[in-house]
């Protein structure tokens, strides 16, 4: 019933919550990794690139260690399908729309932690400079999130293994990441390189977290379009498979 569904949504969501912090791995790693990259390889940014080094070093760690934190979103799911509880889940009076955003809900925010300890470190430690405001980056950061989060959930619903579903994420973060511009600005990229750059969300999301720490919210609101309507074609994707039923995982 209506009535009950606060109270499913947080039992879903505190759940999730408590299987999250359980096994924080990722989430360390994910934070202290790209804290050390930015401050070995700041220098070396700033020395090629006199004006906005320090956002290079800053935004594109930040941007290629969120997406391998796909991984962590697409276990939250897999695991349900590892641990043969998703079909048993789906014949509960839970939709499929409250179990994906009680599966959601806690990573979304891991996600928003990690990119936001991410930029104040950037900003107190590495010294870049920002001049946005908290509203505006705060924005991005949920805006990258939630793409992220509805690409995590439909690899999750396609992959048949944590194994797949590793090198998937593996090869994917280093291609988005580098075809959009993380590991070096796009203007000092191949020429091919330049013309497929838009064709991954880690341009948009490099382009739309350094205007948002720019303080440039016109920039910020075009690239955010782009990656909205991509999180809404992966969420509705996943949704769409979900409900037809996920095959259980065989030897």
């Amino acid at each position: 019933m209506r009535t009950d569904l606060p109270r499913r949504l947080a039992l879903l969501v505190g759940h999730n919550t408590t299987l999250r912090l359980r096994d924080p791995g990722h989430l360390i790693s994910y934070l202290v990794m790209p804290m050390v990259l930015m401050l070995v390889f700041s220098p070396l940014y700033r020395a090629a690139l006199p004006r906005g080094g320090e956002a290079q070093a800053v935004i594109g760690m930040l941007v290629m260690f969120s997406v391998l934190s796909l991984s962590v979103v697409g276990t939250a799911l897999l695991t349900e399908r590892t641990w043969r509880t998703w079909n048993r889940m789906r014949v509960t009076p839970v939709s499929v729309v409250e179990m994906l955003i009680g599966k959601a809900l806690p990573v979304f925010v891991l996600l928003v932690v990690q990119q936001t300890v991410l930029i104040v470190f950037g900003a107190q430690v590495v010294d870049m400079p920002v001049t946005g405001s908290f509203a505006l980056i705060l924005s991005a950061v949920c805006v990258w999130s939630f793409a992220l989060l509805a690409i995590g959930v439909a690899l999750a619903g396609v992959v048949r293994s944590h194994g797949e579903l590793a090198a998937v994420c593996d090869v994917g973060a280093l291609t988005v990441s580098a075809l959009g511009g993380a590991l070096t600005p796009i203007t000092m990229m191949p020429a091919w390189a330049q013309t497929v750059a838009p064709a991954s969300p880690g341009y948009w999301a490099v382009t739309m977290l350094k205007a948002a720490v720019a303080g440039e919210p016109d920039a910020v609101a075009r690239a955010a379009l782009v990656l909205v309507a991509v999180g809404v074609v992966a969420g509705v994707l996943a949704c769409i498979r979900i409900s037809r039923g996920l095959k259980e995982l065989q030897g």
